[in-house]
């Protein structure tokens, strides 16, 4: 006596890696190109940013009229939260308390 064949399996597919999601940026600097303060708030951003996993974004206000009226004689601005943190000089250890204060 044969055995009724059995219908193959669907194959299950293979597991995806669901891709990370995009932290929420909580921190914006204002700046533009060729400014050396812009270069080190950059750098001191960044860092706080990957040290806490912030979201941080840069915008040029050289792209904008209105952002140029605005901060031309600040820059770098940074915004933490929509409101404005700091300008010129970022300070780490103020712009750390600033994204974990709760």
């Amino acid at each position: 006596m044969t055995q009724p064949s059995q219908p193959p399996q669907p194959k299950q597919p293979p597991q995806l890696k669901q891709p990370k999601q995009p932290k929420p940026e909580r921190v914006t600097l204002y700046s533009k190109p060729g400014c050396h303060l812009c270069d080190d708030a950059r750098a001191v951003v960044a860092a706080v940013c990957a040290d806490l996993d912030v979201g941080w974004s840069e915008i040029d206000i050289q792209g904008d009229e209105s952002l140029y009226r605005r901060f031309w004689e600040q820059i770098p601005v940074t915004f933490v939260d929509g409101r404005q943190h700091d300008f010129w000089r970022v300070d780490a250890d103020r712009l750390r308390s600033a994204l974990t204060a709760g």
